[in-house]
C-alpha cells in the first residue's frame, strides 16, 4: 500500500517566496520543485476546483470567486456546496481503483456537501439578530467539539478583515496535525491562507511579504514533521502568485455612466439592480465578468470596456474559449486587468449613496471582491479602530452592532499586491513541491494536478513528464 498524502494549499505561494521558507523548501530537497501553471481567472475557487478534477473551469463550470446566477438573478461570491463542481473529483477517481479511499478536507473551498469522509471549514454562526460569532463546519458534527476542545474555536476574525493574520492558518495546520494523527486519512487536503493578507495589503516585493513567508513556514514545521513521522508524501502547491498593483479600475462606474448599469434606492443606499441593468460586472481581483443582457448590446459593450484605462483584455466568445472559460456561468465578456491595475467592484458615484454593507467585511453581500476589507479604513484607521472597539463592547453585551470599519475609495487605493492574470514571469506564478522524487517533473499544468496525486497514490500509472 502506498504511503498516505498532505496536500498543502499555500495560497500565494511563489518561486521568490520560497527563499524565505527553509522548511517548506526542504520538502523538494528530497523530492522536486516543479514549475506549476494556472487557470484563468488565476483564483482560490477556480484554481482547487481544476487540481481536484483535472478541468479548466469550462469544464467544471467554477468560472471565479462569483459569479451572476442568472437562474436566480442574484450575484453570489464564496458559496460553498460540492455539487456546484462539475467534473468527477480527485476522491471519486481513487475510489473507482480502491472504494475503501479515506479523505479530508481542511478548509479546502466547496467542502460542504462533498463525498468526503471528514470536513472541516469556517463557518461563523449566524444568530438570528444579525450577530455572527466565530465557529467551524464539520462533518461528521463530533469532529467540531474534538477539535475545539484541543485548539479553541477557530479564529474566524483573522482568517479574513483587517485582523487577518497568522492565527487562522496556525489553526488549521493544528487541525490537520490532529487528524492526521487521528484519523489517518489516505489524503488529507489542507488550505493554509496566510500569505494572501500582506502580499495584498503591501505588495509582494515588500519587507511584511518576507516576514509573512518566514511566519507560515514557523508554523508549518510541526505539521511537516508529523507528516514525515508517518511516512506521508507531502505536496505542496499554490493557486496563483500575487504581484504588484495598485491601480483600481472602477468597471461598474463606467457601465454605469454610460446607463448601462442601473441601481434601486432604499434609505438612501444604491443597490446593484441586475434584473434591469443591461451590463454589469462582476469584479473578482484582476478578472471580471461583465453580463450583457441583450446579445446586440456585446460589440459596444465590448469596444467601452476596451477603452477603459487598466484593462489590457476583453474576451468574447473566442476569447473565453481560448482561455478555457466558455461556460454558461461566464459574462458574455470577460475582462483582463493589466499587470498593475485589479478591478472594483464599486457601482455608486457618491461615497453618501454606497450601502451600508460597503464599509463592513461583508463577502457574501457584496457584488464582487473587495480587497479593501483587509484594511482599517486608510482615510481615518484611529477613527475605523474606534468603531471596532464600540462594535466589539456592543457584541459582548449581547447587543446588534455593525462592524463599520471598511474604507472605500481610500481602502482601494491602498491594495498593493493582486492576482487573477496569468503570471508573465514563472518565478512570480504557482509552484508545486513534492516530497518523493520518483514523480519528478519539471512543470506541470493545472490540470495535471489531479493525475499526479493519483500516481502519488498508486491509484493510476504514471503520467507522461
Amino acid at each position: 500500500m502506498m504511503a498516505p498524502l498532505l496536500v498543502l494549499d499555500v495560497v500565494g505561494l511563489t518561486p521568490r517566496l520560497l527563499a524565505h521558507m527553509p522548511r517548506l523548501r526542504a520538502v523538494a530537497e528530497t523530492g522536486f520543485q516543479a514549475e506549476l501553471g494556472t487557470v484563468l481567472p488565476a483564483v482560490t475557487c477556480s484554481a482547487q476546483s481544476t487540481f481536484l478534477t483535472g478541468e479548466p473551469p469550462a469544464g467544471h463550470g467554477i468560472v471565479g470567486n462569483g459569479w451572476y446566477f442568472r437562474e436566480l438573478g442574484e450575484v453570489f461570491l464564496w458559496r460553498q456546496h460540492n455539487a456546484l463542481v462539475g467534473g468527477e473529483k480527485l476522491w471519486q477517481a481513487a475510489r473507482r481503483v480502491r472504494p475503501d479511499y479515506t479523505v479530508a478536507n481542511v478548509c479546502w473551498w466547496y467542502a460542504m456537501g462533498a463525498d468526503v469522509n471528514w470536513t472541516v471549514t469556517p463557518r461563523p454562526i449566524y444568530f438570528a439578530d444579525g450577530r455572527k460569532e466565530p465557529d467551524c463546519y464539520t462533518d461528521p458534527p463530533e469532529l467540531r467539539d474534538e477539535l475545539t476542545a484541543k485548539l479553541g474555536t477557530f479564529p474566524l476574525f483573522t482568517y479574513w478583515g483587517p485582523g487577518a493574520g497568522l492565527p487562522s492558518s496556525a489553526w488549521i495546520c493544528r487541525a490537520t496535525t490532529e487528524i492526521m494523527t487521528s484519523h489517518r486519512p489516505d489524503l488529507t487536503l489542507s488550505y493554509l491562507p496566510h500569505l494572501d493578507y500582506d502580499l495584498q495589503r503591501f505588495g509582494p516585493s515588500s519587507p511584511q511579504a518576507a516576514a509573512a513567508a518566514a511566519d507560515l513556514d514557523g508554523v508549518l514545521g510541526p505539521l511537516l514533521d508529523a507528516a514525515a513521522a508517518q511516512d506521508t508524501t507531502v505536496v505542496a502547491l499554490s493557486e496563483y502568485g500575487i504581484t504588484d498593483a495598485s491601480r483600481p479600475v472602477d468597471i461598474n462606474r463606467l457601465l454605469r455612466s454610460e446607463g448601462l448599469l442601473r441601481v434601486y434606492t432604499q434609505a438612501g443606499m444604491e443597490y446593484l439592480d441586475p434584473w434591469t441593468s443591461r451590463a454589469f460586472a462582476v469584479a473578482d481581483h484582476q478578472v471580471a465578468h461583465v453580463y450583457v443582457r441583450d446579445p446586440a448590446d456585446v460589440p459596444a459593450v465590448a469596444r467601452l470596456c476596451a477603452g477603459l484605462p487598466g484593462v489590457a483584455e476583453v474576451l468574447d466568445e473566442a476569447g473565453k474559449a481560448a482561455a478555457g472559460l466558455d461556460h454558461p456561468r461566464s459574462g458574455e465578456l470577460v475582462l483582463v486587468a493589466e499587470p498593475d491595475a485589479w478591478f472594483t467592484y464599486y457601482y455608486w458615484l457618491d461615497d453618501a449613496a454606497a450601502p451600508d454593507f460597503a464599509r463592513l467585511v461583508e463577502i457574501h453581500r457584496k457584488p464582487g471582491y473587495d480587497p479593501a476589507e483587509l484594511f482599517f479604513d486608510p482615510a481615518n484607521p484611529g477613527a475605523a479602530k474606534r468603531r471596532a472597539a464600540v462594535a466589539l463592547a456592543r457584541k459582548k453585551t449581547g447587543m446588534r452592532y455593525l462592524m463599520s470599519v471598511v474604507g472605500l475609495d481610500a481602502g482601494a487605493r491602498a491594495v498593493r499586491g493582486s492576482h487573477g492574470r496569468l503570471p508573465a514571469d514563472p518565478a512570480d506564478g504557482p509552484v508545486l513541491l513534492c516530497s518523493r522524487p520518483a514523480a519528478a517533473r519539471d512543470r506541470l499544468a493545472a490540470t495535471e494536478v489531479k493525475g499526479l496525486l493519483l500516481e502519488l497514490a498508486g491509484l493510476t500509472a504514471a503520467a507522461p513528464s
